[in-house]
């Protein structure tokens, strides 16, 4: 299978990026998930091509397949630069798991170009294809989110 183009997201994606938004939203909140398409792109529309923002895309065959956002941030105390993984989703595809390891390697070197020293990311404790995309590429657990409904 030929490499799939990584390239900067852009408003002609916006429609594809926001099913994606959508369906990250339904795997990590379920019912309580905001599927409302244009909170959505209002959200990512307005982090395309913004300076602290890492948003590519993977095409193959002209659609795109695979989308990935990372945000960049400063630890107030610190100073220290840092990445926010915000995003990373695939379509159902042959080789998916290679679109995101390809999307999240393309991510951290351009964070990495921008002076980013480390990147955090969240994953729902039940997203086990996506905790393998973090162990694959050395992310390591640090915290773990406790929740209880009152």
């Amino acid at each position: 299978m030929p490499t799939d183009p990584v390239r900067p997201a852009t408003e002609a994606d916006l429609d594809t990026l926001i099913a994606y938004e959508i369906e990250i939203a339904r795997i990590s909140f379920g019912d309580e998930a905001v599927t409302d398409p244009e909170l959505h792109r209002k959200r990512v529309s307005g982090s395309l091509g913004k300076k602290d923002e890492v948003t590519l895309v993977a095409e193959r065959d002209g659609a795109v397949v695979g989308w990935v956002w990372l945000s960049g941030r400063t630890n107030s105390l610190t100073g220290d630069r840092y990445g926010n993984l915000r995003s990373l989703a695939t379509s159902d595809v042959p080789g998916r798991s290679a679109v995101a390891e390809l999307l999240l390697d393309a991510a951290l070197a351009a964070a990495k170009d921008r002076g980013v020293t480390e990147v955090v990311g969240k994953v729902h404790m039940r997203n086990v294809n996506m905790r393998a995309v973090y162990a694959k590429l050395g992310f390591a657990a640090e915290h773990l989110s406790m929740r209880k409904a009152l």
